[in-house]
Formats: C-alpha cells, sequence, structure tokens
C-alpha cells in the first residue's frame, strides 16, 4: 500500500485498462507534486453521457469532454472519509479516451496516462486556462511525469 489512499473504478464496461499501472502513476506525480501522505483520490472510469452530465451540473458546461478534475468540496459525487485529507476526484470519459488514442496512434494506456496526470496537476492547483505561461508550466509538468507523451497533444 502507498503513502496514499488512490481508488480507481472503471464503471462501464471495457477492454483492458490496467488499474494498477494508473494507481503507481497517481502516487508518482502526487509525490512528485509534495502532496501530504494519506492523501485521498478518486478516479472514475465511466462513459461519455456521464462526463457530459457531470460538466453540466458541476461546471454548467453542457457538453462532452475527456477529463474533468473536481478539487475536495463538501459536493462531490464521491464521498471521501471524513477523517482523511482528500486531493479530489477526477472523471475521465473511457470511450473518449479510446477515440482520442485511435486517432493519436497510441495505446489507450497513453492516453489514459495522459489524462490521469493532466487531472491530477489541476487538483494540485494549476490550471492551463489563466495563461499561456501557467500552461507551459503545466506542459512541462505533464512531460516530466509521462516522458514526451504530452507533446502529441493539441491541448
Amino acid at each position: 500500500m502507498g503513502p496514499y489512499d488512490i481508488s480507481i473504478e472503471v464503471v462501464i464496461e471495457t477492454g483492458a485498462v490496467d488499474i494498477r499501472d494508473l494507481r503507481l502513476l497517481s502516487e508518482r506525480v502526487m509525490a512528485g507534486e509534495d502532496v501530504a501522505a494519506g492523501t485521498a483520490l478518486a478516479v472514475i472510469l465511466t462513459g461519455d453521457d456521464d462526463l457530459r452530465r457531470m460538466n453540466r451540473d458541476f461546471l454548467g458546461i453542457d457538453e462532452p469532454t475527456d477529463v474533468l478534475s473536481f478539487p475536495d468540496e463538501a459536493d462531490d459525487f464521491i464521498q471521501g472519509v471524513a477523517s482523511e485529507p482528500l486531493l479530489g476526484d477526477i472523471a475521465i470519459a473511457l470511450p473518449t479516451a479510446e477515440r482520442q488514442a485511435q486517432a493519436a496512434g497510441h495505446p489507450l494506456a497513453a492516453e489514459l496516462a495522459h489524462l490521469l496526470v493532466h487531472g491530477i496537476l489541476h487538483l494540485c492547483g494549476y490550471d492551463h486556462v489563466n495563461s499561456a505561461e501557467e500552461e507551459a508550466k503545466m506542459r512541462a509538468r505533464e512531460e516530466h511525469y509521462l516522458g514526451n507523451l504530452g507533446s502529441m497533444h493539441g491541448h
């Protein structure tokens, strides 16, 4: 058991998703970003409709997306145990990830790794929406964890 309480749940039928790899990657990123030991992270891999619903309900944006990050707040869709610090929740749209992986010509695992790191960095306070400078900083962190995978992505 690593220093973090990471739960990764696949809630739709899908091909091979290596939960262990994703958990190890989560731990590496959280450790690399100096997240306190004992912090929990919940990751849910679900359908496109779910992501669209969450995007609408939580962020007021009624459109599909590939990954959403919810910092720990009271109205989260996954309730952590109150006693432990919770970094937040990440939801990934698996069918979208599969399509993006195919379009980019890399394996699903690589796409999921990218979306997961992206989501965790958001929870750690990185934000690419504010400025080009912040976007560059965030991308540099992504590449730090993923190798050069990040450079294949338009976003």
